[in-house]
């Protein structure tokens, strides 16, 4: 006689520890992560907060000494107006990056399999070349003798070449032409996962094309805007290559700012309590968008 399965308390332990290894094989498989994460995030961000409460001596040198004087510092008129310069930047850099890459990304997300994956790949293309190279050609493009200028005298609509190298234009279209990728993947990734079927549904039942797009297509693509304006924005903040390279050094942003701190002033604490606010500028946009994309959700 075949026996019959164990029940009571005594069949419950063998599933008990099978479900704690599997919790540790799940640890197990995390180490590498979380690891990856203490190095580079934590550690890095809690030297960075130490010596933000620093002072710095006559030669450079971090005292080690608990002082707020260096975020005192941060909210001097100066590096507010920086501060807001940055934002308004990151801000014309996200809506200018979500203008051009949505209608991109619906039409990639949108495509049959065959042209999907050639769309995907052209904008993937940027990608394979050095950032500092992309930016350098656009030097190229900009200046008084590059291709732009020489386009619109070839046209004969200018008769002498436009000042476009180092100026807010200049770094406006580095900027863009640097993020937008980011803001067009994501957006893509939430295009791809609507059901064609609810747009037919939605004209069917004579909804126009505006309406269709504002009630159905633009609330279920919100979870990759969310996220291309994250990726698109908080960068765009800190950048300082491209303000460097495209607008002379004449449009400072708080990323060139903190550099100087590290490289030329030689004044760290001040450079890390500038790095800390905007790590919490960072907080605070995260929070803003996940509270948004909940209240999306709930309506």
């Amino acid at each position: 006689m075949d026996a019959l399965p164990a029940t009571g308390a005594g069949a419950a332990s063998p599933t008990a520890a099978d479900a704690r290894r599997a919790g540790w094989r799940a640890w197990l498989l995390l180490t590498p992560v979380v690891g990856w994460l203490v190095l580079f995030v934590v550690v890095p961000t809690a030297v960075l907060f130490v010596y933000s409460l620093c002072e710095r001596d006559e030669l450079g040198r971090v005292v080690f000494t608990f002082s707020l004087e260096s975020y005192g510092r941060v909210f001097d008129t100066v590096y507010v107006r920086i501060f807001a310069r940055s934002i308004g930047y990151a801000a014309f850099t996200t809506v200018a990056c979500l203008i051009i890459g949505f209608p991109v990304a619906y039409v990639i997300g949108r495509a049959t399999e065959a042209w999907r994956q050639r769309l995907l790949l052209l904008v993937m293309v940027p990608f394979w070349t050095s950032f500092l190279i992309r930016t350098y050609a656009w030097i190229t493009i900009l200046k008084q003798e590059g291709l732009l200028n020489g386009l619109l005298q070839l046209v004969s609509l200018s008769a002498q070449p436009f000042d476009l190298l180092y100026t807010p234009f200049a770094v406006s279209i580095g900027l863009i032409y640097a993020y937008l990728p980011f803001m067009i993947l994501p957006i893509y990734g939430s295009v791809e996962k609507i059901d064609g079927s609810v747009i037919e549904a939605a004209h069917d039942l004579g909804a126009g094309p505006w309406r269709v797009f504002s009630a159905v297509i633009l609330p279920l693509s919100m979870p990759g805007i969310a996220a291309g304006t994250l990726l698109v924005f908080v960068p765009a903040i800190a950048m300082f290559a491209i303000t460097d390279l495209l607008g002379g050094a004449r449009v400072p942003l708080i990323g060139n700012v903190i550099q100087n701190q590290f490289l030329q002033a030689r004044d760290w604490p001040f450079g890390a309590a500038l790095g800390m606010v905007f790590m919490a500028l960072f907080v605070v946009t995260y929070w803003l968008l996940l509270r948004f994309g909940r209240e999306e959700e709930v309506a």
